[in-house]
């Protein structure tokens, strides 16, 4: 589902897009469900040019007329038995809407006994499997794309092939759409399709073809890409002569049409897209009697196409009449001009003989004007910050071009002065980087209230630093018995308990030096205070004892080493040791 949508907004032209988009939501207003169908969808997969849009409603399309004449659709003609309207949308967008519907003949070439149906039903009534599909343009199910008889395997394979065995036998204008789409496609006829082809055609099912049809295949002559082509299959298969027997190859315009487009592809270079089936119809049918046109024209059902055929000189006259007023001196005046006018007309005008003044300006337009568009944007755009991001980017061009145009703009001066209404202020300095390190961190701590200890600095410390550290200051006997009773009495009874008790020193061994405690200016938090370093007693050292045995020659006997004390008794003890084990007598030897 998600691939033919994306098929639709890629393939399609914006103005094909916008036509999508205002029959849509013309027909859901009236909440009826909507499918595009026919070639669109088949020119869609297959890669062809989408000439036309074809839409099938679930309901009476005739009923929606007014709703899209106010959208500013312009309705070229409507059929009252198949419920048809033929719409020609902005942007010269030909649509045809139709309603849903089944169809059965009773005899050969009659109209059809036509009933309402499902889009099921309307894809039976078609006449190739490749134009028997359809894409749903409904919210719940869009782009869901309806194919009963597999005709995307059939474009892929580039065949066509007939729904039923009856196909040609019913509506033999099916004889001449069939030899109209192998020549535009290049591809073939199915093999028991072209075995039904030529027994209708060896049986002249053709006789029987309905003069709605025939109008109908003429208009379709005017929409080809290549009608020269087109025409010289008909007219080697004999179906020319039933469409219009005084129309030939050998009276067709060639160079006129070659003309035409080569100048329609350089309107849609510009953006411009026109309507050029009315001129295609002049130059296929210029050395034609005027008795012979009128009576084509009168089989041709679409009458607004009819009347735009008819008109092409006059209108043709009128726009060079508007385009040499003296209100369109400047080439800009004329620029807007002929991009606003009726396409078809400046088309004709393009190429059919006409003032000089009138084929200059069109001619500047094609070729000479839409160059000076390559100055666009200006390098001073940039540097005054008016980027395609800008709300009016695009008006700030289009108004730029038109003064090119008119010869202004030349200097930097007068390109800045142009562009300095549109420049935006300037933004804001970024902030300046957050600075790392030592001394971001002393700024983010602020000053050390008095009374209060500074963090500490984390990191080593060097060697330097600890050596300078200067001894705490002694503190009297006397001061230093005060701070400890009043530091009792604020102490909390918890803390009381956990405070380790004094240990008393030794007389002769000197008392370390009491700690200094600062007061905090606030109350500190409750922590266990360290406990003081117990003085050191000095341990003597044990004498060594050694195993008694016999004396060997040249041995010394050693004695307690001299350790500056007394020596104790042999039987006495040495405080906190265990009482020695007497040493075990030599085996064999008595004293």
């Amino acid at each position: 589902m998600a691939d033919f949508i994306y098929l639709m907004e890629t393939r399609l032209s914006p103005d094909q897009q916008r036509a999508v988009a205002l029959v849509t939501g013309v027909v859901r207003a009236h909440e009826m469900n909507i499918y595009l169908t026919g070639g669109a969808v088949r020119d869609i997969i297959s890669g062809f040019i989408i000439r036309d849009l074809d839409f099938s409603v679930q309901g009476n399309a005739l009923k929606l007329q007014k709703d899209f004449e106010k959208a500013g659709a312009i309705t070229e003609a409507t059929d009252e038995t198949t419920r048809t309207i033929m719409l020609l949308l902005p942007g010269n967008v030909r649509a045809e809407i139709t309603s849903t519907r089944s169809e059965k003949y009773d005899k050969p070439g009659k109209p059809a006994e036509i009933t309402p149906g499902t889009i099921y039903d309307d894809m039976r009534r078609r006449d190739f499997t490749v134009n028997a599909m359809a894409l749903s343009l409904n919210p719940g199910s869009r782009g869901l794309l309806t194919d009963p008889f597999n005709g995307v395997a059939d474009i892929e394979a580039k065949v066509l092939r007939v729904l039923h065995n009856y196909a040609f036998y019913e509506d033999p204008s099916r004889l001449i759409r069939a030899t109209r789409l192998i020549t535009r496609f290049h591809w073939t006829l199915e093999e028991r399709t072209q075995a039904r082809y030529d027994a209708a055609k060896e049986n002249n099912y053709i006789d029987n073809i309905s003069d709605r049809t025939v109008g109908h295949e003429i208009e379709q002559l005017a929409h080809e890409e290549g009608p020269i082509d087109v025409l010289k299959a008909l007219e080697k298969e004999g179906w020319l002569k039933v469409l219009a027997p005084h129309l030939s190859v050998a009276k067709v315009d060639a160079p006129g049409l070659t003309q035409l487009f080569k100048f329609r592809q350089q309107l849609q270079d510009l953006g411009i897209n026109p309507d050029a089936s009315p001129i295609v119809m002049h130059f296929l049918t210029r050395k034609m009697a005027d008795k012979e046109i009128a009576a084509m024209q009168k089989q041709i059902v679409n009458k607004g196409f009819v009347e735009r055929w008819k008109h092409l000189e006059d209108d043709a006259k009128d726009f060079a009449k508007k385009l040499l007023a003296r209100d369109l001196t400047l080439p800009s005046q004329s620029w807007k001009f002929m991009m606003t006018h009726r396409p078809d007309a400046l088309l004709f005008n393009a190429i059919t003989p006409r003032a000089s003044a009138v084929e200059q300006k069109i001619k500047n337009f094609l070729t000479k004007w839409p160059l000076v568009r390559q100055k666009l944007p200006f390098p001073e755009m940039a540097e005054m910050r008016i980027t395609p991001e800008h709300p009016e980017y695009k008006k700030i061009q289009d108004e730029a071009f038109l003064l090119l145009l008119d010869g202004k703009l030349r200097s930097h001066s007068e390109i800045v002065k142009f562009l300095e209404p549109y420049s935006p202020p300037e933004p804001p300095p970024p902030p300046p980087p957050q600075r790392r390190g030592r001394a971001k961190k002393e700024v983010a701590a602020g000053p050390v209230a008095p009374g209060e200890q500074a963090p500490k600095k984390r990191g080593r410390k060097p060697k330097n630093a600890l050596a300078e550290a200067p001894a705490p200051a002694p503190v009297p006997a006397g001061e230093a018995a005060k701070t400890a009773t009043a530091a009792a009495s604020t102490m909390q009874p918890s803390e009381a308990k956990q405070r380790p008790v004094p240990v008393p020193v030794k007389k002769g061994v000197p008392a370390a030096p009491p700690e200094k405690k600062v007061a905090p200016a606030k109350p500190p938090a409750k922590k266990p205070e360290p406990k003081k370093p117990e003085p050191k007693k000095l341990e003597k050292k044990k004498p060594e004892l050694k195993k008694a045995g016999p004396k060997t020659t040249g041995q010394k006997t050693t004695g307690p080493k001299n350790t500056g004390l007394k020596p104790k008794p042999a039987g006495a003890k040495h405080a906190g040791q265990k009482k020695a084990a007497p040493a075990k007598k030599p085996a064999g030897k008595k004293k």
